[in-house]
């Protein structure tokens, strides 16, 4: 099953792959993630990396590309995929290079989606991204379409065969979760992605809504009340496994208001962050997405109160007219974490 997603590539360099990787089998354990902490398994440049904001930037555009570095965005999406025309995906993948240095100047994370598993696209895309230095420049992987954990297996070889090196460090994956099976399937796809890969590490899942309410022929509406079973559900099964979770696209993108209304939605419902396609989005998404100093400041008292109250032998207490126990200690920490990250404090 493999080896099928493997146009125009020989079976003997398929099976000398595998013979050079017969030595270096690790034993993966079996189980969940340990903890549900996003800062465990969502990392860049080695460091915890807050995607609050995940922008596509067709790699077919060489004008769109050159921008990025002015744009402040917390990762960038050079994409071959639904945002380039059939006729143009042999121009993003001559660009990509190119695209891959630029992003580099900034301070994004730099992540490429290929077309999917399904798409016959695989070979040639892996091969744009993996050619020459463009190793040390990609941050990560976007895989769309991802329907079960066995696309996440056949992904893994391919990326293993590319890199070449059995040796090589996982590289971070975000995979796109966008049809009615694919939510089933949601759980295991986690599960593999986290502790069933070898040259991959999922840290990243992401809600394909349009593609979703295509599927089941429902109809978007600005108060995208439609999705709010799919999305609950979505969340919840991600952050079991202590990945980062990212919340639907708002196509209308001149309409900032219905922007920053969703985007909050999506906060408070637990999302970490939101898919944007235009750079007037980043601003009020980044912004919905990061504590304030008035609310850190809150957390930070909060946290303080509690631990005296608990040196006292005490349990719940009052604090601002508010009952404050674990729970909501465990959210003040969050937030603390969350603004001492994004200010490097």
């Amino acid at each position: 099953n493999t080896c099928r997603v493997y146009d125009g590539m020989s079976f003997n360099r398929v099976f000398q792959y595998l013979g050079s990787i017969r030595n270096h089998m690790r034993v993966l354990e079996p189980g969940l993630s340990q903890t549900c902490d996003v800062h465990m398994l969502s990392s860049h440049k080695g460091r915890f990396f807050p995607r609050r904001a995940v922008m596509y930037v067709p790699a077919s555009d060489e004008r769109k590309i050159r921008k990025i570095p002015s744009l402040s965005v917390d990762t960038v999406v050079l994409d071959f995929e639904d945002g380039v025309a059939s006729n143009q995906k042999s121009t993003a993948r001559k660009n990509i290079q190119m695209g891959l240095s630029v992003v580099q100047q900034s301070s994004s994370e730099c992540v490429v989606r290929i077309n999917g598993i399904t798409s016959g696209l695989l070979s040639l895309d892996l091969t744009a991204v993996f050619m020459n230095s463009t190793n040390n420049q990609l941050d990560a992987l976007m895989l769309p379409k991802c329907e079960n954990s066995e696309h996440l297996k056949q992904l893994d070889f391919a990326v293993g065969f590319h890199r070449g090196d059995p040796h090589c460090k996982p590289l971070p994956l975000h995979v796109i979760v966008e049809s009615p099976s694919s939510l089933k399937s949601l759980h295991d796809i986690c599960q593999c992605g986290v502790n069933g890969l070898r040259h991959l590490k999922l840290e990243t899942v992401i809600f394909g809504s349009d593609d979703f309410l295509a599927t089941i022929g429902g109809q978007r509406t600005e108060s995208s009340s439609e999705l709010i079973y799919a999305r609950q559900y979505f969340v919840t099964t991600v952050k079991e496994f202590g990945l980062q979770a990212i919340d639907l696209v708002s196509i209308d993108y001149k309409n900032l208001d219905a922007l920053r209304i969703q985007a909050l939605e999506g906060s408070r419902m637990g999302f970490t962050g939101k898919q944007i396609i235009h750079p007037g989005q980043i601003p009020i998404v980044q912004d919905s997405f990061s504590p304030s100093p008035e609310l850190t400041e809150w957390a930070r008292e909060l946290i303080t109160a509690f631990h005296q109250h608990e040196e006292s032998g005490k349990g719940a207490f009052t604090y601002q007219d508010k009952m404050i126990d674990r729970p909501l200690l465990l959210q003040a920490q969050n937030i603390v974490n969350m603004y001492k990250t994004l200010h490097h404090k």
